[in-house]
């Protein structure tokens, strides 16, 4: 993976409200880390407005400079960019969702990062993942790590090939193989989940930031705000909320309110 040339490492780093670290430590990246999930929004949108997704770096990096975000590919493949940029060791990992009480979905359903920091520690980081860490988890422990998202374990899959997966407060998020990938590997995960009806992303359009007291989210045309462990949920009554609630909770200035691409009949 390429570095980026400075100016657009710059341009990213002012978008996350971050100065460039002194150097690729461990307590460097978990401040990016924090401020990339508070400032760049884990959203379908572009799904639901007809635009094509692309996993290019120069694609990923105009949508994010644009004041857009992403999915998992977009944000975790633009992350990587920057993290390489700064000095750390970075390696793309394909994982497969858990279903809600089954097993784990299709093979690149999900793209996190294997990160080095300087002193050679490993680091599982996703900022791609919605309702996740807040901070990276260390890659090689197995037993609980707390963090302000969750009691978080990684731990050998049942499968023969030394897949890991990833356990929130107990449950099963994610299984990511430890087969480094490129980023074009993803394209036809990120393809399918952005067209299937069987996905989904294309059920209806999501936007959802980590705040400092919780989280926002607009689901379609509900807003749900959770602040000091108070979840409050409200539906909006037309296209002007709509497209006020994406400016006001989320910096991002549509053209027109997303339209679900494969609505639940």
């Amino acid at each position: 993976m390429e570095d980026l040339p400075p100016s657009r490492a710059d341009a990213y780093l002012r978008r996350i409200g971050a100065q460039r670290p002194v150097s690729a430590s461990a307590q460097a990246l978990r401040d990016l880390h924090l401020r990339h999930l508070r400032t760049v929004p884990f959203e379908s949108l572009s799904i639901h407005l007809g635009q094509a997704i692309l996993l290019e770096a120069d694609a990923l990096l105009d949508k994010l400079s644009g004041g857009r975000g992403g999915f998992c590919y977009e944000l975790n493949g633009a992350f990587a960019l920057l993290l390489c940029s700064l000095g750390y060791r970075v390696e793309l990992l394909q994982g497969r969702v858990y279903a809600a009480g089954g097993g784990p979905g299709v093979p690149y359903d999900h793209l996190a990062l294997r990160v080095e920091s300087e002193d050679g520690r490993a680091w599982l980081v996703d900022v791609g993942f919605g309702d996740h860490s807040h901070f990276p988890l260390a890659f090689d422990e197995r037993g609980e790590q707390s963090d302000p998202g969750g009691v978080f374990r990684i731990v050998p899959a049942d499968t023969p090939h030394g897949d890991l997966d990833v356990l929130q407060d107990g449950v099963p998020q994610y299984r990511l193989e430890t087969r480094p990938r490129v980023l074009s590997d993803f394209v036809t995960g990120a393809w399918w989940h952005s067209t299937s009806p069987a996905s989904g992303f294309t059920r209806k359009p999501v936007c959802s930031l980590l705040t400092e007291t919780g989280r926002i989210t607009l689901s379609d045309r509900v807003l749900t705000v959770t602040a000091a462990g108070e979840r409050t949920e409200r539906a909006l009554a037309d296209d002007g909320e709509v497209l006020a609630a994406y400016r006001e909770h989320f910096g991002i200035d549509l053209p027109r309110v997303p339209v679900p691409l494969h609505p639940r009949p």
